[in-house]
């Protein structure tokens, strides 16, 4: 009894503690790695094509292999198949730091998408190590601290990226090779033999959820919201960087005050105001307002024609940061009771589809612009694609609680 505590007491602090520095080295390398891939390019357009090449192998190789790892610990235990995962991001950033090639950044890169399934793993780990009702605290500890890792790392990493290019990816490289070291050292096993299955393709296959969309009831065009808002949420996350290079001039520590902030906004939407404005108002409503103030200040980011623009409509776009907790809300309390696992499976598969589009999207349209002016208007190409995505999400949603309604209005006269 007194081991299993003491494993207990270690093992939650190295899971809070990994999940930092996976968010913080995650973070350290989004300023410079835009700026890394221009040093292989002839000019911005053929830097635009290239990074979004890159990303998207990254997006494609994580969307094939987070769920074959997550089968893998569920076989071998959550243990072995992080420790590999270190190892192999270890081995991605110093590769990339290293590389004297597009086709060796691009292999890293992979590399790197393929072992980055660390968090789903870690929320596996908690699971498995905590009681069901100290499950929701501590699943709020792993997600306070992906907000601080992603609060520190672009700081850092924009900081180390304006002396040399290449230290950022040696500081991702360490810290997740001190992870290993600890993980190896002090992380004892969570999941017992006896609760272990058999590991299975068909479960290892993200196709499988996907296909399963189709047979979903009661959330109808939520899921259309889901896609279209996901989308434009990695959109932005593929451009940002470059298009802030283009358009301003902003160079890697420019970039990462910028993510810090974006990190800090959504830390206290989603850790403060996020409660309080569910406590006056419901999901259906927050989420169309979100929406709305979404597609705003996506509108507002492609016209800018000052970097101080950028940061105003950080600040001013708090309800954009309540939609996903919203959405989300909703689509649990639209699907009946019996297909909320399926319903949550297929909405995470949908959402890492879009993570593989977006850079195939956003990164070329930001090709085609990127020979005008800085400070043109026309730069904004792929901010005024996401805003007319999020309106197509906003009529989503509006026609989804039209819907709910009738259906409620038909019960009660019923």
């Amino acid at each position: 009894m007194l081991k299993n505590i003491r494993s207990r007491e270690a093992a939650m602090p190295f899971i809070m503690i990994a999940v930092l520095i996976d968010m913080a080295a995650i973070g350290v390398i989004v300023p410079v790695l835009p700026t890394l891939v221009a040093s292989f390019a002839t000019d911005q357009a053929d830097q635009a094509f290239w990074y979004g090449v890159v990303a998207a192998a990254f997006g494609l190789a994580n969307f094939v292999a987070a769920p074959i790892l997550g089968a893998l610990s569920d076989r071998y235990g959550r243990r072995p198949v992080m420790l590999l995962g270190f190892m192999g991001l270890g081995v991605s950033f110093f590769g990339t730091a290293m590389t004297t090639s597009l086709m060796g950044l691009l292999i890293a890169r992979t590399l790197g998408g393929a072992m980055q399934a660390n968090i789903a793993i870690a929320n596996a780990y908690v699971a498995d190590i905590s009681a069901p009702e100290d499950r929701a605290k501590r699943f709020g500890f792993l997600g306070a601290m992906m907000g601080v890792g992603f609060i520190v790392g672009p700081v850092v990493g924009g900081l180390l990226g304006a002396v040399n290019l290449h230290l950022p990816f040696y500081l991702a490289g360490t810290l997740t090779l001190i992870n290993l070291l600890y993980g190896y050292f002090v992380l004892p096993e969570s999941l017992p033999v006896d609760n272990r299955k058999a590991f299975s393709w068909r479960s290892a296959n993200p196709a499988t959820s996907l296909r399963k969309l189709g047979q979903l009831k009661g959330v109808g065009p939520l899921v259309g919201v889901v896609a279209f808002s996901g989308l434009a949420q990695f959109v932005l996350y593929t451009v940002w960087v470059l298009y802030n290079s283009f358009k301003f001039g902003w160079g890697p520590r420019e970039n990462g005050w910028s993510l810090a902030v974006v990190g800090i906004v959504a830390v206290l939407v989603q850790g403060v105001l996020l409660g309080r404005l569910l406590k006056r108002f419901s999901p259906q409503k927050l989420a169309i307002w979100g929406l709305v103030s979404s597609v705003m200040a996506y509108t507002l980011w492609g016209a800018a024609t000052e970097g101080w623009m950028m940061y105003a409509v950080i600040a001013v776009n708090l309800l954009g940061g309540t939609v996903t907790a919203s959405v989300q809300s909703m689509i649990s309390s639209a699907a009946d009771s019996k297909s909320q696992g399926q319903t949550m499976g297929a909405v995470s598969s949908l959402n890492g589809l879009m993570a593989v589009l977006a850079p195939l999207l956003g990164a070329p349209m930001l090709a085609v612009v990127s020979h005008y002016p800085q400070g043109d208007w026309r730069i904004g190409a792929p901010f005024f694609f996401c805003a007319l995505l999020q309106v197509v999400s906003l009529y989503l949603a509006v026609l989804h609680v039209r819907r709910h309604r009738h259906r409620l209005a038909v019960a009660l006269k019923a």
